[in-house]
């Protein structure tokens, strides 16, 4: 299973790269596990407003794949050091799936971005009259409004005559005032913004993020693949 005497030079060189890139990717896969899971700490805004699973699927995906990422680079490791060639193809075959599987997850990242706004108006005005009906729709616009300082879809008007607290504006010392107190809803102290144009540009920050990662992880994920494909020809 050792390198043959007239490649010891070569065969080094090889065995020292691949281990170098499993390296990279090992902390590549931490970063976009990491990511993933950080950005899935939005996700009853992001399944019950966006109006689509596009979002939270591409998420899901770079978890799975990315937590993936971390063991098969252990085992490329393991393969380089021991010079074992079953474990270079299990590895190889692994590294295949999980590119395919990432670059799948970062490309869905950017398409949704590009739809992201139609998609998110359609959500949100097919939830605005769910507010108070249905739970997770009244926590996610809670958690939207309160989070990002805006209110409704366009604008607190939206709301008609039942602007939520979430649409107010807090007082000095974090204490949400009371709209419904409030007389003929003033505009000055509840939030202006509609909730369209900065959720839109809340989320398409985080598609980028969840793409570019991906993108970036995959492209270490081909070094990986053709290391260990030079590394296999020439353990004898």
């Amino acid at each position: 299973m050792g390198l043959g005497s007239n490649m010891d030079g070569c065969g080094s060189f090889m065995k020292y790269s691949l281990f170098i890139v499993n390296l990279i990717i090992f902390i590549g896969g931490i970063v976009v596990t990491a990511l993933a899971i950080w950005i899935l700490a939005d996700k009853s805004f992001a399944s019950e407003l966006l109006g689509t699973n596009l979002y939270s699927g591409s998420i899901y995906v770079l978890v799975i794949t990315g937590v993936l990422v971390i063991f098969i680079s252990l085992l490329g490791c393991l393969g380089s050091v021991k010079e074992v060639r079953c474990m270079l193809v299990i590895y190889f075959i692994a590294l295949f799936i999980i590119f395919v599987t990432m670059l799948i997850g970062g490309i869905l990242g950017y398409v949704f971005k590009g739809k992201v706004e139609k998609t998110i108006r359609l959500g949100m005005d097919r939830s605005l009259n769910d507010y108070g009906k249905h739970k997770a729709i009244t926590e996610a616009w809670d958690e939207t409004q309160s989070k990002l300082n805006c209110c409704g879809v366009y604008e607190y008007r939206d709301w008609r005559d039942r602007i939520p607290d979430s649409c107010c504006k807090r007082t000095s010392s974090g204490v949400p005032i009371n709209c419904q107190e409030v007389e003929v809803k003033n505009e000055f102290i509840i939030h202006t913004n509609g909730c369209l144009n900065v959720t839109t540009e809340f989320v398409k920050t985080h598609a980028v993020i969840i793409g570019t990662s991906g993108i970036v992880v995959s492209c270490f994920l081909i070094l990986g693949m053709a290391f260990s494909c030079a590394l296999f020809k020439l353990i004898k």
